[in-house]
């Protein structure tokens, strides 16, 4: 089968600070090359776009030596952190751009969803806005009238639609341009965060309508979230940018797991050696946490029960001698701490190797990326051993159902509490 999307050696540059060569002389020179299909003459060799790290070029690489091919009926997710390089490629996709380098070979005709309000004129009513953009995508007043009902009633927006979108909020605008996009019947639609800003409901419909398109349509979808649970719900396929550049792909299950895990040496599993960790007659040898039916390596989910292993060896006998565990979300904040303690286990120690566990039930933790302090204590009151962030663990969703509520609940744990509910007679 020919591929819809063929992306060859793509790559983007940005100069940093000013906009152009410096000269006029300089400018020309780069439009006639341009316009002759010649290289750009003052194309600099650039540094990769790590935002966190202060560089010595003027120049970056948004995105480096991209290639892609993505297939008629494909659902991609496209996923990394911020400044990766995704909406660059998504606008260098839509044609919003065009990149310093490489091509792309397209087999349809594109619908693009790419931030609040793209290609929206802010004086003019949602309806003519319906129009201007299906022109846009190429389609005839006839085809645009024959949808115009539909796309109304999809967008929920119906007493506001010959109102100008300039009064709109921000949720208004995405569910007019999601339903545009989406009906007026693009070969590939192109979508960039548009979970973020849609309510529960408009969420619903919009994953549940792009599973549709691409499911019983046969179109194609390139899908940029930051949800991973929309993602791996929504898309067969995914990849990763990093630093602009292609880090992995596959599978989605695989793809999100190795984003989640991320390239972190703080990691949910540690062992050490010659006594790395030790302080007078305590060494640590190993600790780490899991889903309790999985090893290490596995991605684990908020609806599976965890636990928390150490393993010690004690050189001389304690009479008094627990752990006792800080949890942090990924900001930094305390959630709570623990101990043995709390639980009645013995706080004597004899001579040799020591295993201490704690069972966190399922349904506790809300999704996301925690971290772990750990503090060995003497005597239930001084501190032997302090150390900070020794491991750090990141829970997925729970496997979600199409349609579902698949956002973030508030807080960093979602306990499941036993409700009850009985008729009053």
């Amino acid at each position: 089968m020919k591929p819809i999307i063929k992306i060859e050696n793509l790559s983007k540059q940005y100069r940093l600070g000013v906009v152009g060569t410096g000269t006029l002389s300089n400018d020309l020179k780069r439009w006639w090359h341009r316009m002759r299909g010649k290289e750009d003459p003052f194309l600099k060799i650039g540094e990769a776009n790590d935002r966190s790290t202060k560089g010595d070029s003027n120049y970056v690489w948004a995105l480096k030596d991209i290639n892609l091919e993505v297939m008629p009926g494909e659902v991609l997710g496209i996923i990394g952190k911020n400044g990766a390089g995704k909406s660059t490629l998504l606008k260098i996709l839509s044609k919003v751009t065009g990149p310093t380098t490489g091509s792309i070979h397209y087999n349809g005709r594109i619908g693009s969803l790419l931030e609040v309000g793209t290609g929206f004129h802010p004086e003019l009513t949602g309806r003519e806005n319906i129009f201007l953009n299906g022109a846009i995508l190429g389609m005839t007043r006839a085809e645009i009238r024959s949808k115009l009902d539909e796309i109304i009633d999809f967008s929920g927006v119906a007493r506001y639609i010959d109102t100008p979108v300039k009064r709109y909020s921000s949720g208004m605008m995405v569910r007019l341009g999601f339903a545009v996009a989406a009906h007026l019947e693009p070969e590939i639609l192109v979508v960039d965060e548009v979970l973020a800003v849609g309510d529960a409901e408009f969420q619903k419909k919009a994953v549940g309508k792009m599973q549709d398109v691409s499911k019983n349509e046969g179109r194609t979808v390139l899908f940029v979230s930051h949800n991973m649970a929309a993602v791996k719900s929504l898309c067969s396929r995914g990849i990763v940018l990093v630093d602009g550049q292609i880090w992995k792909m596959g599978e989605t299950d695989e793809v999100v797991n190795e984003y989640l895990k991320g390239s972190s040496d703080v990691t949910n599993h540690k062992t050490f050696n010659n006594n790395e960790i030790a302080k007078e007659y305590f060494v640590l040898t190993e600790i780490g946490i899991k889903a309790k039916s999985k090893d290490y390596t596995k991605q684990m989910r908020i609806d599976e029960e965890l636990v928390f292993t150490a393993k010690y060896f004690v050189k001389e006998k304690y009479q008094s001698l627990h752990l006792t565990l800080h949890v942090k979300d990924d900001q930094g904040n305390k959630i709570f701490s623990t101990s043995w303690g709390k639980s009645g286990i013995s706080y004597e120690h004899d001579i040799g190797y020591h295993l201490a566990e704690a069972i966190i039930p399922a349904n506790f933790f809300n999704w996301g990326t925690y971290f772990i302090d750990l503090y060995v204590i003497k005597d239930k009151k001084n501190a032997l051993l302090i150390d900070n962030d020794i491991i750090s663990f990141t829970l997925g969703n729970k496997e979600t159902q199409l349609g579902s509520w698949m956002g973030r609940e508030p807080g960093s744990i979602t306990p499941s509490f036993q409700w009850r509910k009985s008729k009053l007679e």
